[in-house]
Order: C-alpha cells, then structure tokens, then sequence
C-alpha cells in the first residue's frame, strides 16, 4: 500500500478531515436515495410512469451505469462542483429506481435490514481502517467475485431460479463485505494523496469518489441481505 511520508500528526488530521468528508457525503447520498425510494413508492403515478414503462425505466438504469463510469473514470477533467452534482444526481436516480423495494417487501423488513446492513457495515469499516494487514491483495480477488455475481445475475434473469438467487445474495454479502474493509482502507492512502498539494477542489473531488465506492458498497450490502433476510408484503 503506497504512503506519502509527512509528520504523523500532520497526516493523522488530514486523514481525518479527508474520512469525515467522504462519510458525510456517503450519508448525503443514502439519505437521498432512501427519501427519493419512500417518496416514489408513495405515488401511483410515480410508480406507474417508472415501472410501468420499460423503456424509461432502463433508461434510468443506463442513465445511473453511465454517471457511475463517468464519476469513476473522468472524475479529474471534472470541476469539484461537477462531480458533486453528478453525485447527487446519481443518489436521487438510485432511489427512484430502488423505489421498488417499499412495494415488494414490508416495511417492519426494509428497516430491521437497514440496521443490520448498517452494523455490518461499521464493523467492516471499523475492521478496514483499523487492520494492520494489508487488504490491496485481495483487490483482484473481490473484483472477480463482482464481476461473477453481475453475470450470475444476468443468466438468474432468465433461469429465474429461487435457490439460484439465494446463493448470489449470500455470495453477493461476502463480497461486498470484503469491498467495504478494502475501501475503507484505501481512503487512508487516498486522503494523504488527496492533500499532498493542498488543492481545495482535487480534496473534493477525492471524497466524493471515497464516497461513491463506499455508497454502492453500502446499497449492495442492502440489497443482498434484503433479499435473504426481507419479509414480502402480504
């Protein structure tokens, strides 16, 4: 794992600063999202106009891939203000799309999975910043297990298989488990790669990308253990 060599106390408040910026924008994000999901469910027309057209409902969900890949890979030819928008664009876009879930699962679900995922979340996050062992190994390992999952998932479309999307969610937990230890360790080379030459808006966009990859951690994680722990509505 690579680090930029400054005073200790120097690096430990940057550090800091940086981790407490990425997880207020990661909690900006989610709030969002869940306001958008819960106000959506609440509408019939809402609800009719998104899923009851498939054309415009994929087309958020390409809208969503593609802000995704543009906030991953072309974050630094964006202006701070730019990519935060995006961010937030996204969140909003996420909830109308995971809107689905107020309708399929109920409600007293939703919330005992959201604080499980929570807690799970904290401790890996906990577990990521505080190892001592180095997680960027596993890298590689946590990638191809993603990338099996979104193919699993695809063919499960088809094959439409109960126990097959049971063993995906309980793949798809390990996972994004694994993912939250990993980013969360990342941040701390980031956040001192970040504020090495003190640019405000570079500062900025670091932590909405820290928040971006630790926001589809927590969605994922959600997702995956609502489909194994989530009630169905009567």
């Amino acid at each position: 794992m690579q680090t930029i060599s400054m005073p200790k106390q120097k690096a430990d408040v940057l550090v800091n600063d940086f981790v407490r910026s990425v997880y207020n924008w990661m909690c900006i994000g989610l709030a969002l999202t869940g306001c958008v999901a819960f106000y959506v469910s609440t509408s019939e027309a809402a609800l009719n106009l998104v899923f009851g057209n498939r054309i415009i409902f994929f087309g958020l969900v390409i809208g969503e891939l593609a802000l995704v890949f543009a906030l991953s890979g072309m974050i630094n030819k964006m202006s701070a203000q730019t990519a935060t928008g995006l961010f937030v664009l996204y969140s909003a876009l996420n909830g109308v799309t995971l809107s689905f879930i107020f309708i399929v699962y109920a409600q007293a679900s939703i919330v005992s999975t959201f604080f499980v995922c929570s807690a799970t979340f904290l401790a890996c996050s906990i577990y990521g910043w505080k190892t001592q062992k180095d997680l960027t190994s596993f890298g590689g390992f946590l990638a191809m297990g993603l990338i099996g999952i979104v193919i699993a998932s695809l063919v499960n479309l088809f094959v439409r298989s109960s126990a097959m999307g049971m063993i995906i969610s309980y793949i798809g937990v390990l996972v994004f488990v694994g993912l939250t230890a990993y980013d969360t360790q990342k941040l701390k080379t980031m956040a001192l790669m970040q504020h090495a030459d003190l640019d405000a808006a570079v500062i900025r966009k670091g932590a909405i990308l820290g928040a971006l990859s630790l926001y589809l951690d927590f969605i994922n994680l959600f997702l995956m253990l609502l489909r194994i722990l989530g009630n169905n509505r009567d």
